[in-house]
């Protein structure tokens, strides 16, 4: 039997699911919360509250890569190159998406999801869809890179989610943007387009302060769902998995486990009461994701094997998560 290891495959499932994490996330942006004004927390909150500042004139996109590619120092020395490569790639594909994606979606298509629902529920639908696409792409070794960077660094060390790192950043980003001026285009109210001037230039307004204090009040609601959302989807895909097995052929499964899945197995001695046959069971611990890998590897040698599967909330220990400090 075939070793368990990365297939070609997996490989580039892990990279699509990536691409598709970051494409859900830009698009949460580009529909729901940049047509509305919203912040946000992270690189992407510094970013937006840049582009309202400047009326536009310095593109999310741009601001993203700059600050982003200085972080990834630390991701290369902390975190490693296959972490690093991933998150690259990541990083590329959000600040093309942040720049480009937003002038391509229809303006029809944002008027009626986002404009006309209103900002709380666009607040709601931005950061779901922004925790998802962090999720994914965390769960596949990436990263939309910023505070998920630092977020996942300061996790390495200490026994604390990434969502709640995160949370912690974003509420002083996000409150920081009360101190910087806000210049909102005018829109007409009806189709939803920027309204321009006699010269053809577009008309803008600053933001009241008392607006400003509403948005802020969304952004916290946004990072609050974002978080969230990112410790369920993470939460998920790390889950584990206990078996037991009970099979006359339990030497050759142990052995296929331990030199094919690379799992560790334990025996317990065990004795059928209805029979008062002793027999041998095997206890094993494995990724949710392994689980259908591991599942077939026992039908192909017993077919009659007895299993039980239950899910484990924590394992702690080599191969699983680590008890780290304080």
């Amino acid at each position: 039997m075939p070793p368990l290891a990365k297939s070609s495959w997996t490989i580039v499932k892990e990279w699509a699911l990536v691409t598709l994490g970051i494409l859900v996330y830009v698009t949460g942006w580009s529909i729901f919360l940049i047509p509305n004004n919203l912040v946000g927390g992270g690189v992407s909150g510094i970013s937006s509250i840049i582009q309202y500042a400047t009326a536009g004139h310095i593109q999310m996109g741009y601001t993203y890569f700059v600050i982003n590619a200085l972080l990834l120092v630390a991701a290369f020395i902390i975190l490693g190159m296959g972490f690093g490569a991933k998150t690259i790639y990541a990083i590329l594909l959000a600040s093309i998406g942040l720049r480009f994606l937003p002038g391509l979606i229809p303006v029809e298509i944002i008027q009626t999801l986002a404009i006309q629902n209103g900002k709380l529920m666009s607040t709601l639908i931005g950061g779901i869809m922004a925790g998802i696409g962090i999720g994914m792409s965390i769960s596949n070794g990436g990263s939309t890179g910023g505070t998920d960077i630092i977020a996942i660094i300061y996790t390495k060390y200490r026994n604390v989610s990434p969502g709640k790192v995160i949370l912690y950043l974003d509420f002083v980003i996000i409150l920081s943007s009360l101190l910087v001026p806000s210049v909102v285009p005018d829109l007409d109210p009806e189709t939803g387009k920027a309204l321009t001037g006699p010269d053809g230039a577009p008309l803008s307004h600053l933001m009241p302060f008392s607006e400003k204090v509403t948005t802020v009040v969304y952004g916290l609601i946004l990072v609050t769902v974002n978080g969230y959302v990112i410790d369920m989807y993470l939460s998920g895909s790390k889950q584990s998995v206990q078996l037991f097995i009970l099979s006359k052929k339990y030497a050759e499964i142990a052995d296929a486990i331990t030199h094919d899945l690379h799992r560790g197995v334990t025996v317990l001695d065990g004795k059928g009461w209805y029979t008062q046959a002793t027999t041998e069971v095997l206890m094993v611990i494995t990724r949710k994701n392994d689980l259908n890998l591991l599942l077939r590897y026992i039908k192909a040698i017993d077919q009659e094997a007895f299993l039980s599967v239950s899910s484990v909330n924590g394992v702690y220990g080599r191969g699983f998560d680590t008890i780290k400090g304080k």
